[in-house]
Formats: structure tokens, C-alpha cells, sequence
């Protein structure tokens, strides 16, 4: 181990080689090209292989990172690709969209100035390995089970539960009201940072394991065409498991709010998405969600906002900017994020907060105002507080706002009221088993914990999934005592 790993003294830190600002400006493929193999070698050696790997400390899947580091190093790519796997349902995916820069790198013990061990690009070269040579396989359960599990969401979560359920032996159905597999990683996360066929594979490889999608079909109070009852629902499966996520936008109000122009985030993102994947979009055809030729504002500092300035750049706007009411260093977005928009051409307005939206029928401006930051508040954050005298006007013709999500009033749009919620509307849950307030109904992802990334989707997923499996089997095994 000694002559391979250890190398962050002599190794230089490199990402895979990135497609120069003006070439990637002009599509949405994927930024970051593959690593050679000899390249993903050296990378993978400079892990100091540390006694207390913070790196895995800090992961919310606890990814055995130092060994399939070492294994990759040593050219054992096999090996690297299960040890990988065995703790993340979608390496590839993570690999990609994760903000390394905030969890595993952010936290490596090299010390600054010799720089992190690249962890994403080599979770990412791992797994696209191991689909060339045939090593990611369908599930095959050792034994089929008679119960039925019913999953709503087919997004990171619920396709994280669908495969431990389904390695279980259970008939696994999902159910999702789009008409495609993945959720916001198919919708929300522009093909820059995600290209679809990655998902699309996934997609093909649950089918080859015996999980059966039924699409385009949202769950409601009752059954329709498009729909299907969660009382109907729940009484045709054995167990559920809610994994919804949170779609509500968070809206900004102020003078001039309701102007034409001024739209949600995740509205502008599915339109790019479903037209880069073929689709016809109304919306964007008119213009409504389509940013060419447009000064665009982008209010909000997280990754979608992120995901927003880099397709409106895409999208051949004139002028992209966004406009964040903290500083850099107080940003949510994931700094390599930052740095890529940067370098494609968005300008960031730090330290402004919008007041008005100034037009008549459509948008032409955005009316601002400086902030500066004050004292810590309750959370340990910095507050912001106006600078008097400020204000100052942003041209516009399309905002985009990037604010976040809430979860959907469930119990209402499913006539369940006791299904139990929090006072953020999110599911309450018992923390142990994942149960809802309802028998046998689970929840998992960020319809519990609140808008969060993809990683812990996948976590809180393979963890209920845990917690249904031993629920169903006392279920069958108290069946059975009764029979007797």
C-alpha cells in the first residue's frame, strides 16, 4: 500500500479535463470529460489511507472511500466498483451532481495547500467502468416474495428503496406522475451537470430487475384516468412508501410580483429539460420559459439557482446575473458551481435583496437594495440587514426565482387527514422505523427531512427500505401465528 498510495506529497490534485467555457456554453452535454485509467490511478493513490476517514465520516451514505481509492489505485476496478456499490445505490449519479466541495472533499485531512483527493471524478470513473464491462447486473432476488410494495416517486429516493426492496424478493411498483423515471434528477438537474441517458440507464436496469413503473400516473383522493386513490393504493399493497420529495415553490412577493416574465425555477428547468429531450414545450416555444436573447435575473443562491444561470446561458441569453442577498462566502450553492458560471459568462450581484419588479404586463426590471451582514441569528448564520439609501434597478425581461421548495399539502390532495405533518408541512415520521402515522406507510427522502440533496434521498431510501423489509417480515411472521 505504501508505494501506491500516499502520493498527495509529490501528486498535484486534477479534476478530469474540463470542455473550455466557450464551447460548453453552446450545449447541455456534460462538462467534465471522462478520466483515462492511468490518470484515475494516480488520483485515487495520493488518499493518505488516514486512520479516521473524515471523508467517509462526512458522507451521508458512509462510502468506504479509502478502500475503493486504494482498490482503483492498485487497478482493481472489479473489486473498487463493490465496495462502491455496496453502500450507494447510484455511485454514477453522486459521483456527478454531489457537492463534493461541501461533504467528502471538503473534509478530506490533507492539508490546504496540497489540496483534497478528487473523490467525485473517480466515483464517477468507477461506475461508468463497471457498465462497459458488464459488471452492473439486474437484480436478481435469491427468493420471490407474494408481498407487494407500492413506492410513490420515482425519484433518488424511491429508486433507492425500489432496489433493496426488490433484492428482498418483493413485487415492487412505483408510481409517478411523470411520464419518465428520476425525478428532479431527470427534470430539475440540467444535462451539464447530469446527462439523462445515465438516468435512462438506471431506468433500464430496474426494469431488467423486475420493478414495474407505472408512469404518468399521480396519486389523489380518488381514482381517475391520470391517477390513482392513495386508499386504493394502500389497500392493493402490503406496505408504502411515501418518497415524494418537495415540489412547492417558495414564491417572493413585493410590488409588481405578478408581472409577466417573472417565473419559478422548476417550471424554466423541466421546460429546458423535457426540450432537450425531445419534447414539444408550449411554454418554451412561446418564449415564456425560453431565455434567448433576454436579460435575465436569477434570484436565489443554492444549486438550483445555479442549475438556472448556466441554462439561460445555454439558452443564448443576453446578459445573465444573479442576484443573492449574503456574500460568497455565506453562498448555499456548491463553489465549483460558482466557478463554472463564472467562467461561462454569469455576473453575481452579491450582497442585494429584490424590493419591486418594475414593467407594466411584462417585467423590465428588478428594483434592489443592498444588504450587509449583521449578527448571527438563532441557526449560527449571519443575518442581513439593508444598507439605507441603496436601492438601485437591475434590467430584466425574464427573473427566474430560485427560492426553494416546500413539501405539497399531502393530506389534503390525498384526503388523508391523519396523515400527520410537521409544522413545515413535511411527514412526521418516527425516526426508528420510518413509519408514518398510518400502519404500514412509510416516508423517506425530503417530503420528511425537507428540500436537501440527492445523496441523503438515496440514504433515507436504502434505509426505509431496511425498516420496511423488518416491518413486513413481523407482519407475515404474526400472520402466521394467527393461522395456526
Amino acid at each position: 500500500m505504501a508505494e501506491r498510495m500516499l502520493k498527495f506529497v509529490s501528486v498535484a490534485q486534477e479534476q478530469p479535463d474540463k470542455r473550455p467555457a466557450g464551447a460548453r456554453r453552446r450545449d447541455f452535454n456534460e462538462i467534465y470529460a471522462e478520466f483515462v485509467p492511468a490518470k484515475a490511478e494516480t488520483q485515487a493513490s495520493r488518499c493518505s489511507q488516514c486512520g479516521v476517514p473524515f471523508c467517509s465520516v462526512h458522507c451521508p451514505l458512509g462510502n468506504n472511500i479509502p478502500d475503493w481509492l486504494m482498490m482503483t489505485a492498485a487497478g482493481r476496478m472489479e473489486e473498487a466498483y463493490e465496495l462502491s456499490s455496496a453502500t450507494n445505490t447510484f455511485p454514477e449519479i453522486c459521483g456527478r451532481i454531489c457537492p463534493q466541495d461541501r461533504l467528502c472533499e471538503g473534509n478530506c485531512v490533507i492539508e490546504e495547500g496540497f489540496e483534497s483527493v478528487t473523490i467525485g471524478a473517480v466515483e464517477r470513473y468507477i461506475t461508468d467502468t463497471a457498465f462497459d464491462n458488464g459488471w452492473v447486473r439486474p437484480v436478481k432476488p435469491m427468493v420471490e416474495r407474494d408481498e407487494s410494495v407500492a413506492i410513490i416517486g420515482a425519484g433518488p429516493g424511491g429508486l433507492a428503496a425500489a432496489v433493496q426492496l426488490r433484492e428482498q424478493g418483493y413485487q415492487v411498483h412505483v408510481y409517478d406522475r411523470y411520464d419518465r423515471v428520476g425525478g428532479l434528477l431527470m427534470y430539475g438537474i440540467p444535462g451539464f451537470k447530469l446527462e439523462k441517458d445515465i438516468v435512462l440507464r438506471r431506468h433500464r436496469l430496474l426494469v431488467e430487475s423486475g420493478v414495474q413503473f407505472h408512469l404518468g400516473k399521480g396519486i389523489g383522493d380518488t381514482d381517475g384516468a391520470d391517477s390513482i386513490a392513495f386508499s386504493t393504493l394502500r389497500a392493493r399493497h402490503d406496505g408504502v412508501l411515501i418518497a415524494t420529495g418537495v415540489y412547492k415553490s417558495r414564491d417572493i412577493g413585493g410590488p409588481g410580483a405578478g408581472l409577466g416574465g417573472i417565473v419559478r425555477a422548476l417550471d424554466y428547468l423541466t421546460a429546458s429539460n423535457r426540450v432537450s429531450l425531445g419534447d414539444t414545450v408550449a411554454e418554451y416555444d412561446s418564449g415564456e420559459l425560453n431565455a434567448a436573447g433576454k436579460s435575465v435575473v436569477v434570484i436565489g443562491g443554492g444549486d438550483t439557482a445555479m442549475d438556472c444561470v448556466r441554462t439561460a446561458i445555454r439558452q443564448g441569453a443576453k446578459s445573465v446575473k444573479c442576484l443573492y442577498r449574503r456574500d460568497r462566502a455565506n453562498m448555499p450553492g456548491s463553489v465549483r458551481e460558482v466557478k463554472n458560471a463564472e467562467e461561462e459568462g454569469v455576473e453575481f450581484v452579491w450582497l442585494a435583496a429584490p424590493q419591486a419588479f418594475e414593467g407594466e404586463g411584462g417585467v423590465t426590471g428588478v428594483r434592489a437594495t443592498r444588504m450587509k451582514l449583521g449578527l448571527p441569528d438563532a441557526s449560527g448564520r449571519q443575518s442581513v440587514e439593508p444598507v439605507e439609501g441603496s436601492a438601485f434597478t437591475l434590467e430584466a425581461d425574464m427573473v427566474v426565482k430560485a427560492l426553494g421548495f416546500d413539501p405539497e399539502p399531502l393530506p389534503m390532495l390525498w384526503g388523508q387527514p391523519e396523515l400527520e405533518v410537521s409544522r413545515w408541512g413535511t411527514l412526521m415520521v418516527d425516526r426508528k422505523t420510518f413509519m408514518t402515522s398510518l400502519p404500514g406507510v412509510f416516508a423517506a427522502g425530503d417530503i420528511v427531512r425537507g428540500a436537501s440533496l440527492v445523496v441523503w434521498a438515496i440514504r433515507d431510501g436504502r434505509d426505509a427500505a431496511a425498516q420496511m423489509h423488518a416491518w413486513l417480515e413481523e407482519l407475515t411472521a404474526a400472520q402466521a401465528e394467527v393461522a395456526e
